[in-house]
């Protein structure tokens, strides 16, 4: 029996320690992590609970990587945060007694929506590395998109959750005018106050494995902070074909589900 949880943990570890490092650059480490922990034999609303914490982890290394490395703008997000986790505290609420299957159904269509328009809008991907000058929001509607793109994705993801970075870095480049570098990064905060508000309405609920999340946790720390700072020193080149395949796999991989 030990044998077996040493066996377990050493899985999990290695599974917060690439879904940290996948998600600090592109995003989706869900994606790998939640199925994980139904593997381990975690029933589901548990291991939904026990994902939410473990990714709060990874969420704040990065955060705190990009924050210091001044590719984050707090006080131009702070709408934004506020949306989301009320956002969020709608959608784990609603999760509890509604089904996401009708959800499931229309992502992958959206993502791979997402995808074309990436590999049309060159203007998305700047070609030279990133300084570490305090981004600015170029887009005069901020508040609209902080207010609705907020509500939205923070519900989105309390009561679904795959994919949500995708959906924060293509919003604020595309409608804040952020390249990728500095929308990646703005990413984090707001995948932090969704992972983090539907972690306690988890925990209340007493839906949360901490054994479990613990270890992953570990790895979600080392996998962020190293995806961070590859982000921060590499720029946009490095990040566009991950980005891409994160989203794609994403994508079909929901779509395989469905049928």
């Amino acid at each position: 029996m030990e044998q077996n949880f040493f066996l377990i943990s050493i899985l999990l570890f290695f599974a917060g320690l690439f879904a940290g490092w996948i998600d600090a650059i592109a995003g989706g480490g869900g994606l790998i992590t939640l199925p994980v922990l139904l593997h381990a034999g975690i029933p589901p609303a548990m291991a939904l609970g026990t994902n939410k914490f473990q990714s709060s982890f990874g969420s704040l290394t990065s955060s705190y990587q990009f924050v210091r490395a001044k590719k984050i703008n707090l006080k131009e997000i702070i709408p934004g945060i506020v949306c989301t986790a009320l956002g969020a505290l709608a959608g784990t609420t609603v999760a509890r007694t509604i089904s996401s299957q009708f959800l499931s159904k229309i992502i992958p269509l959206l993502m791979l929506l997402i995808v074309g328009y990436m590999l049309l809008a060159p203007r998305l991907w700047p070609t030279g590395m990133q300084n570490l000058s305090m981004p600015k929001i170029k887009s005069r509607r901020p508040f609209w998109l902080f207010t609705i793109g907020g509500v939205v994705l923070g519900f989105y993801d309390g009561f679904f959750g795959p994919g949500t970075g995708n959906f924060w870095a293509f919003s604020l480049m595309a409608f804040a005018g952020l390249n990728l570098v500095d929308a990646t990064a703005h990413t984090k905060i707001f995948n932090f106050t969704s992972n983090i508000v539907a972690f306690f309405l988890f925990a209340m609920a007493g839906k949360v494995l901490y054994s479990m999340g613990l270890v992953m946790a570990i790895g979600q720390i080392i996998g962020s902070r190293i995806g961070a700072k590859m982000v921060i020193n590499r720029g946009p080149k490095f990040i566009r074909p991950i980005f891409i395949t994160v989203v794609v796999v994403l994508a079909l991989t929901l779509a395989y589900r469905n049928v």
